[in-house]
């Protein structure tokens, strides 16, 4: 084996945070002298030392990263076959990250298809064998390999890297996006980080980013190089590629990015170092902000800020004092946050501390209460406001609220969700009648006030709004609030200068399972919408439910039961029999569930700038 490993050089490249443009980790890439390192593998697995010439390479690499004195991760490679047999043969990797100081933990292992070389029982062993060892695990070629579904969900997988063939066509090829949409859904699902490789392109990065990818790794921000490339920052031209794309933002408008997106590898010392080992990592490293102090488990147990710990020892007798005295003293009790909170989650810790540490940098930790990284503030304040930016760049100017696509997004989350909830088209009757009567000037004040009404709906919590453009608007409801907020639109006295307007209001209610997403949601709500205006003289409230012929008119002349369209252009009479349940009852029985009517204020599901 050694024969094997010998004159094998290292390359390193660097993975990039693409909300703050740092480095989070740094990969190590093997080089034989001769041949390509699958050479290498496949001269090992023909003479029978593939498992130990394998985890050599990854004990190799850490030894090698001692030379620059590395503080950031590591990534290391490992194959699946080598893996099933981690028992007997990781001990080499776990001495040499031993040997340099470095914690199991500060090193991520990269596993490499092919997943069915191996017994699917051994490998699962090898996994849980490292696991238990302290390091942190990714895959590796996610969409060129055979992973199997089950390993992308794996609690003990951290990241998810997707393959250049994959990445490659992201910016051209609609089934390369369709997958990797897919991806970043199943990564906020299960908590695991999407990492692109291979990125060749500002194009590229840019539609990766617009997906909702937030690492990435390849030649066009860093190239792989003899020394690793930890103070890079992603090139000019890529970054304003990048700028210039629009952000998805999907649940942030109402929760805010997650702390994955701002997470920064954090500067770890056991909790019983010394002052002069906390003095020697900022000197080290002048951009180190905090050092975050761990016990056995990898817990943190204190924080050392910079400025803080430096003001008090370099004063006067400051080194005497402290230098071989246990840094602890001159420490704080870590601000943690868990691993699946928002930016906006982070805001109530800062709120909620003393004064002289609001600018502290905020420690992540895992379910377990480990150590992840750290966010810092700045860029925690940063991405604040450019939600807020985002968010009110989308609304509508004359009424305030968001446009269709935040319905969308909120449509479509529900229907991942599994929820009940109901969707309802709004307008009013004849705007354009009442525009040429009374003026654009009256048309525009009668939008405003729906846009207040709705503004007053969205303030329950289960309810989202927005205007579509014109006198059409959208609302997103559970189905306790549903006769409340239509009741509070359809009931109010609208008028123009003392003469009544009507509105018509079309609601589609949607089990479980009952409609695929936002499209098919809006293509089944036309009917209805034209159902609903057909009703005159009167302000109309219809309510349908996905494949029923039955409609139920809750307002708009007597309260009846019709028959839906047989196609948009030819209405079928409606039935005189009237509902003999109440109203509530017959939405009730649109998805079959029992539940009562409440109204209580929640905070806003929306952003309204007045």
């Amino acid at each position: 084996m050694s024969a094997l490993l010998d004159g094998v050089l290292f390359a390193y490249q660097p993975l990039f945070n693409l909300t703050t443009g740092g480095v989070i980790a740094i990969e190590a890439l093997a080089r034989p002298t001769e041949g390509s390192i699958r050479d290498l593998l496949r001269n090992a697995a023909d003479t029978g030392q593939l498992t130990p010439t394998d985890f050599g390479l990854a004990a190799q690499a850490v030894r090698d990263s001692e030379r620059f004195a590395v503080r950031l991760p590591l990534h290391v490679n490992l194959l699946a076959a080598s893996v099933a047999r981690a028992h007997v043969a990781a001990k080499p990797l776990i001495e040499a990250v031993h040997s340099i100081g470095r914690r199991p933990a500060d090193v991520i292992i990269e596993l490499n298809p092919p997943f069915s070389a191996p017994a699917a029982n051994a490998f699962a062993h090898g996994v849980q064998v490292l696991h238990n060892a302290g390091f942190r695990l990714a895959l590796d070629s996610v969409g060129d390999g055979d992973t199997p579904l089950t390993l992308l969900t794996s609690p003990f997988i951290e990241l998810i890297k997707i393959d250049r063939t994959v990445v490659g066509g992201v910016s051209r090829d609609a089934r390369h996006r369709a997958s990797i949409e897919a991806l970043t859904h199943l990564c906020e699902r299960c908590g695991s980080q999407l990492v692109a490789t291979g990125v060749e392109s500002a194009e590229q990065l840019a539609a990766l980013r617009s997906l909702g990818v937030r690492l990435a790794q390849g030649n066009a921000l860093q190239p792989p190089s003899a020394n690793p490339a930890v103070d890079a920052s992603i090139p000019t031209a890529v970054d304003d590629a990048l700028a210039t794309e629009p952000l998805p933002l999907e649940e942030r408008r109402v929760h805010g990015p997650r702390v994955t997106e701002l997470m920064q590898p954090a500067v770890t010392l056991p909790a019983h170092a010394t002052a002069d080992e906390v003095r020697s990592a900022f000197v080290h490293d002048q951009s180190v902000g905090c050092v975050v102090l761990l016990d056995d488990s990898e817990r943190p147990q204190y924080t050392v800020d910079r400025n803080r710990f430096l003001l008090a020892v370099t004063g006067p007798y400051g080194h005497a004092l402290h230098a071989k005295r246990s840094a602890a003293r001159l420490a704080d009790e870590p601000r943690v946050v868990p691993i699946g909170a928002s930016v906006f989650d982070l805001l109530d810790v800062l709120s909620g501390g003393e004064k002289i540490r609001t600018n502290d940098d905020l420690v992540v930790v895992d379910a377990a209460h480990r150590c992840l990284g750290i966010v810092q503030v700045a860029d925690l304040v940063r991405a604040v406001a450019d939600t807020k930016v985002e968010e009110a760049a989308a609304l509508n100017p004359l009424t305030r609220l968001p446009g269709s696509d935040s319905v969308a997004r909120d449509v479509d989350r529900r229907v991942r969700a599994g929820e009940i909830f109901a969707v309802g088209w709004l307008d009013i009757d004849s705007f354009k009648m009442i525009n040429d009567r009374f003026g654009f000037a009256d048309g525009d004040e009668l939008i405003r006030q729906v846009g207040q009404a709705l503004n007053e709906c969205a303030e329950l919590e289960s309810v989202r709004v927005g205007h579509v453009g014109g006198d059409d608007f959208l609302l997103v409801t559970g189905l306790d609030d549903l006769m409340a907020v239509g009741s509070s639109l359809i009931d109010r006295p609208w008028a123009v200068e003392g003469v009544p307007v009507s509105v018509s209001l079309a609601t589609l209610v949607c089990a479980s399972g009952s409609v695929a997403g936002y499209r098919e949601v809006s293509h089944l709500l036309a009917p209805l919408k034209q159902r609903a205006k057909s009703i005159k003289g009167t302000s109309s409230w219809v309510v349908g439910r996905p494949g029923a012929k039955e409609v139920h008119v809750l307002r708009g002349g007597r309260a009846r039961l019709a028959r839906t369209q047989s196609s948009p252009a030819d209405p079928a009479p409606m039935s005189a029999a009237p509902i003999q349940s109440a109203p509530m009852q017959a939405v009730r029985n649109q998805v079959g569930e029992h539940t009562t009517t409440r109204l209580r204020p929640a905070a806003p599901r929306h952003l309204a700038v007045r």
